[in-house]
């Protein structure tokens, strides 16, 4: 073997070794999420197979193109994964390779989902998706009356549908009316905060009034569409999207599956590949297709229907649990894996409560409910069981979970009291610096100390916990 010159020594050396401030902030970010209790919806704990697939040789390889179509020589073994990967894909969600097709590709969801976009429509074209403020996601066409947000309202023409006031679910038959108006050539559904099932069959009435397509979105479900514990839109749908890091369990990344086999998708997946690459995006990151290759061998297996029965089961707990103590959530349960807490009965914001809860150790993030006037000021929180039943927790321990969450509420009011104006930064300091004759505080960190000492009772995938050491830069008052 040939001896290493200085200039290349570093890339044999170890992280800790080569960079020790990344190395330590890995450490600390590795100490929070062992001490503490993630309950945002979005996320979940990946497993440790995962993570070394991630975070492979694979990252080395350059592969603009398609399997056996590549700009680039030397990709014979990418070319192996990839189409591993979209094999797994289709079985995963239990589709006939003759009937679907997949990407596997985009860097993340809503890369997907303008590449779907981009693929199905032309600019300016007109879409429709659940409004933000009602559940829906940034890339479904949100926009405010002074701006638009994103991409999608950017460069194609959006009306956003709601739910029903009364019953907070979606309001299938005002949607109906409204695409009499508008006429969208796209129909999105999906959310990122709705708590229920989709009635896939209306929609495909509705698209099919106006010769639209119809795009599922299942970005927050796909883990549970897999196991088949929620409605299949591949039923119904002629494109649906999702990322690969929520209730999948994968990497942070995103996949377009594309029908085949219907007349309207004629020509859908030449448009869908053009659209991921080179319309959208560059070369593929072959070490995430890795990780994601991996994680839908794990959701082929039959623990994986347990996996997601039990996070349902979780959140149908936790909700049944905060109904218990009298707190409204959006349509009073679940039947997936979140539940949406509505806190302007206690007059409460989201904004509070989850610097509160990041103070004493649960993660979790404020967001909008129905009815809200502005998603930038929202008056909830969206709390998910994903990363919990990845940490064996059943339905007692998020009882347990949900009796911090309870108790947070009400110290939150305790503060709000104690800070005398409606300032978050006045909540903070009540909560953070103890004061004569206040006790919020005091309160703050005895919460903290107990949601720590619950949390640490259980693993983390890919950490060896009993190895784990407090790292430098964590102060705890313990």
């Amino acid at each position: 073997m040939a001896s290493i010159p200085d200039f290349n020594k570093a890339l044999y050396a170890p992280l800790a070794e080569v960079d020790p401030e990344v190395q330590n902030i890995i450490d600390k970010e590795t100490w929070r999420q062992f001490s503490g209790l993630e309950l945002i919806a979005s996320e979940n704990l990946t497993s440790r197979a995962t993570m070394e697939a991630n975070g492979s040789i694979l990252t080395n390889k350059y592969s603009e193109g398609l399997p056996s179509a590549r700009y680039y020589g030397g990709n014979e073994w990418i070319d192996e994964l990839e189409v591993l990967c979209q094999q797994r894909a289709l079985q995963a969600f239990h589709l006939d390779s003759a009937k679907w097709g997949v990407n596997v590709q985009p860097y993340s969801g809503s890369t997907a989902n303008f590449a779907a976009l981009t693929a199905l429509l032309q600019p300016q074209d007109r879409l429709m998706g659940l409004g933000l403020p009602d559940g829906g996601h940034l890339t479904h066409g949100y926009y405010t009356a002074k701006k638009k947000m994103t991409a999608s309202s950017i460069y194609f023409q959006s009306l956003p549908y709601g739910l029903d006031a009364a019953t907070q679910l979606i309001d299938y038959k005002n949607l109906a009316s409204q695409a009499k108006i508008f006429k969208p050539q796209l129909l999105i559904c999906g959310a990122s905060a709705y708590p229920r099932d989709w009635d896939y069959a209306a929609l495909r009435a509705i698209a099919d009034e106006h010769g639209a397509f119809l795009m599922a979105d299942i970005a927050h479900t796909s883990g549970l569409v897999a196991a088949g514990e929620l409605a299949d839109p591949f039923e119904y749908c002629d494109v649906v999207t999702t990322t690969t890091h929520k209730t999948l369990r994968g990497p942070r990344a995103g996949l377009i599956f594309f029908r085949k086999d219907s007349e309207k998708a004629k020509g859908l997946e030449k448009r869908v590949n053009d659209a991921v690459f080179p319309a959208c995006q560059g070369g593929p990151h072959n070490n995430t297709i890795a990780g994601i290759a991996t994680a839908l061998l794990q959701a082929c297996q039959p623990t994986w229907k347990a996996y997601a029965k039990q996070v349902i089961a979780n959140a149908k707990a936790l909700g049944e649990e905060l109904v218990a103590q009298g707190y409204k959530l959006q349509t009073q349960g679940t039947d997936n894996h979140l539940v949406l807490w509505d806190l302007r009965p206690l007059g409460l914001t989201g904004s509070k409560l989850e610097k509160l809860c990041d103070l004493v150790g649960i993660t979790i993030n404020k967001n909008a409910v129905s009815g809200d006037a502005s998603a930038q000021v929202p008056g909830g929180i969206r709390l998910g069981t994903s990363a919990l039943t990845s940490r064996n927790m059943l339905e007692a321990d998020v009882r347990v979970v949900a009796d911090f969450l309870h108790r947070a509420v009400q110290l939150a009011l305790v503060l709000q009291k104690e800070a005398g104006s409606k300032l978050l930064k006045d909540f903070v300091r009540v909560a953070s610096v103890e004061e004569e004759g206040k006790e919020g505080a005091r309160k703050v960190r005895e919460l903290r100390r107990e949601v720590r000492a619950f949390a640490r009772r259980w693993p983390v995938p890919g950490v060896d916990v009993s190895a784990l050491k407090r790292p430098a830069g964590i102060e705890e008052d313990d």
